[in-house]
This record gives structure tokens, C-alpha cells and sequence, in this order.
């Protein structure tokens, strides 16, 4: 499973970049508890946040303002691993749907989230979307309709039911809390996007993706 955050550049009051790109590591624990150094969840209210970085070797330099008062922390930055290469690619994604948010919320508060997986059914025909569990009270299923008032887009070429483990999809509904829309793709080994579309006050946008392989082979119909 793995998590990318896409930020756009104008979410920034300022955004200078000298170089064509940055990359490097940081402890995300530590970055969270900078973060969070004047209480609250999240940067955001009266506190102003300035970042920089200087470059190869140095910290992650993070500027915390909140009535008058500035923190400064700086971040040992590491060499950056890796990501995982999913190969996701648009031109092999099977199926597709977009939902909105408060949908799937909804889905997730009904489910049994003692399951050790959650299945996803994506069909042309009935059930059309439908998410299972199967955990301590039994068996659960939620469907939902390709007309439902709740889907954005319905694109759907074969049926395929995949599993996936709970623990890793888990993490994602912190993005899905805030987020307005979801889009939920698997291509044609059953690999899973869902990919979250976060408004602030301000009507900017950002996006938040999730890539978690499948439990079990990919059945298909």
C-alpha cells in the first residue's frame, strides 16, 4: 500500500522552487509533531507557516508563527527511497466509478470494520458497486446503484470482485474525512486507486491517492 499527496503550487500564499525539482526524506512523525507544536490536529486558524530548504545536506527548515510567537524547527532530511511502482496505468484501468464523499462514509460506518478485508464487486450489471465485510457480527454487504444520486460516474466494462486487507485501507479514511469526492479505479490485475479530491476554505484543490494491491487473485466473471 502506498500514499501520495498532491499539493498544488497555489495553495501557497508564495512558492519559489530554483531548481527543476527537490527530493529527500523526512521522519513524517517528526514533521507531524513540528506541525502540531501550537495544538490542534493541523496547521491552520491564526498560525502561519513558512518551509525551506537550502538543499543537498541540509535540514527542512519549518517557520511556525501564532500571535507574535515563532517556532523554528529544523528537519534532518535523509536520501529519499524509492517509491513502489504499482504500474497503474490509465490505459489498463478495468473500472471505474467516482463517488461522493459523504457516500462512502456512510458505506464505512455501516460495514463491520472487524473484518479482516473489505471486498469491492465492480459490475456492468447488478450489483453494480458493492463493498463487503465479513467480520465479528456477520456478513455485510452495501450497494450501491449505477443511478444512484451518490454516483458521479459509472464506467464498468467487466465484473470483478477483489479483496483487500482492512489494516492497509484503513489509513485512507483520514483523507476521505475531508475530502467532497472519491474515485475508486481497479485496472486488470485488481489493483485499487482511490483517489480523494480535498477542497480548503478557499476552494483550492488538492488530491490524495491510495494504491493497495489485492488480498487474493483477481476473480473475474
Amino acid at each position: 500500500m502506498q500514499a501520495n499527496a498532491f499539493i498544488q503550487a497555489d495553495i501557497f500564499q508564495e512558492f519559489t522552487l530554483k531548481e527543476d525539482s527537490v527530493v529527500f526524506q523526512i521522519n513524517l512523525t517528526v514533521l507531524l509533531d513540528c506541525l502540531n507544536i501550537f495544538g490542534g490536529s493541523s496547521v491552520g486558524g491564526s498560525t502561519a507557516l513558512r518551509m525551506c530548504y537550502r538543499g543537498y545536506g541540509h535540514p527542512l527548515t519549518l517557520f511556525l508563527e501564532e500571535g507574535g510567537v515563532v517556532t523554528v524547527c529544523k528537519i534532518n532530511t535523509h536520501e529519499p527511497e524509492e517509491p513502489i511502482d504499482f504500474e497503474f496505468s490509465s490505459c489498463n484501468v478495468t473500472n471505474k466509478v467516482i463517488l461522493q464523499s459523504e457516500s462512502l462514509k456512510e458505506a464505512f460506518s455501516e460495514l463491520d470494520m472487524t473484518s479482516e478485508v473489505l471486498q469491492i464487486t465492480m459490475s456492468p450489471n447488478q450489483p453494480y458497486f458493492r463493498l463487503s465485510t465479513f467480520g465479528n457480527s456477520g456478513n455485510a454487504h452495501y450497494d450501491y446503484s449505477k443511478d444512484s444520486d451518490m454516483m458521479e460516474l459509472f464506467q464498468c466494462n467487466k465484473t470483478q470482485t477483489n479483496r483487500y486487507k482492512m489494516s492497509l485501507l484503513k489509513p485512507s479514511t483520514k483523507a476521505l474525512a475531508i475530502s467532497c469526492k472519491v474515485s475508486v479505479r481497479t485496472d486488470s490485475r485488481g489493483v485499487l486507486s482511490l483517489q480523494y479530491l480535498v477542497r480548503n476554505d478557499d476552494g483550492q484543490i488538492c488530491f490524495v491517492e491510495y494504491f493497495c494491491c489485492p488480498d487474493e487473485e483477481v476473480e473475474e466473471e
